[in-house]
C-alpha cells in the first residue's frame, strides 16, 4: 500500500507556485538530511540521491522547497529501493524542518510526490543514491 502524502487543511501540501532553483549548500544538505532521518526506523541506514531545491516566498513567508530520494531499510529489515520524498524548510523560523511526503516505492506514491515536486517546478528524475 502506498504512503501516500497527508494532505494539508488546503488539502494541498506543496502548492503550484514555482520555485526558483537553488543550490544546496552544505548547510542545507545537513537540514534536509537529518530531517529526513528523524522520520526513519533505521536512520543510519539512510542513503541520499538526487535532491532538486527551490525558493519561495508564499503569503510572506519564505521557504525552501526540496524534492529527493531516500533509500532506506524496510520495517522487515530488508534494504528499501529508492523512495521520492517533499520537504519543506522555513529560513525565517529557525530553518525549522516539515516532511511534507514520502512515498514508499510502489508506483502510486512515486507518481503523487513527482507530482508534487513537479508541480513546484522540481521534477526529480533520477533516483540513484549518492551518499
Amino acid at each position: 500500500m502506498a504512503a501516500a502524502p497527508r494532505p494539508d487543511a488546503g488539502g494541498q501540501r506543496v502548492n503550484s507556485v514555482p520555485v526558483s532553483p537553488i543550490p544546496i549548500s552544505l548547510a542545507l544538505e545537513e537540514i534536509i538530511t537529518t530531517g529526513v532521518r528523524q522520520r526513519l526506523q533505521d536512520p543510519s541506514a539512510a542513503k541520499f540521491g538526487t535532491m532538486l531545491a527551490g525558493e519561495r516566498t508564499l503569503n510572506g513567508r519564505r521557504e525552501i522547497v526540496v524534492c529527493g530520494y531516500v533509500n532506506a531499510r524496510r520495517p522487515s529489515g530488508g534494504n528499501g529501493a529508492s523512495e521520492p520524498f517533499v520537504a519543506k524548510i522555513y529560513p525565517d523560523a529557525g530553518s525549522s524542518f516539515e516532511l511534507v511526503a514520502k512515498g514508499d516505492d510502489s508506483p502510486n506514491a512515486r507518481l503523487v510526490v513527482g507530482q508534487a515536486c513537479r508541480t513546484a517546478g522540481l521534477p526529480i528524475l533520477d533516483s540513484g543514491t549518492k551518499t
